[in-house]
């Protein structure tokens, strides 16, 4: 069975020379510019993370940490502002420890209990009186 040799892009293969027009005027070991993480990020993300590290001889690991957090971002919603509901659940089994912390623009409020149950409904009415 015999290999089939893939084809790279042009634009790839330019970006491949500019890159090795830069390494070969630097001294060894050199960093990247970040114009170069850019543009090598933009061809894993059309041409795929392999045969873009592979081609431009890049670390692949380091351009798939640059790959990943954009696309992770890009598919959150950005938040307008504070919840408006906040639900509060009690731990059902044992007494345990607990910890709240609550920040009106007045002030910070913090709560901490270990072997009783928290009353929620004097706490958030304790909070409310303090952001007045």
């Amino acid at each position: 069975m015999s290999r089939e040799k893939t084809t790279i892009p042009d634009d790839l293969l330019q970006l491949k020379q500019r890159l090795e027009e830069w390494r070969s005027a630097q001294p060894s070991r050199s960093r990247l510019p970040e114009t170069f993480w850019v543009e090598a990020v933009e061809m894993a993300r059309r041409y795929g993370l392999h045969l873009t590290a592979k081609t431009l001889r890049m670390d692949y690991m380091r351009l798939k940490k640059r790959l990943s957090p954009e696309a992770e971002c890009s598919q959150k919603v950005p938040r307008s502002g504070p919840p408006s509901f906040l639900e509060l659940l009690s731990p059902s089994a044992g007494l345990g420890e607990c910890v709240v912390e609550l920040e009106p623009a007045s002030g910070k409020i913090r709560v901490a209990m270990k072997g009783m149950r928290l009353d929620w409904g004097g706490l958030l009415r304790a909070w409310r009186e303090a952001a007045r």
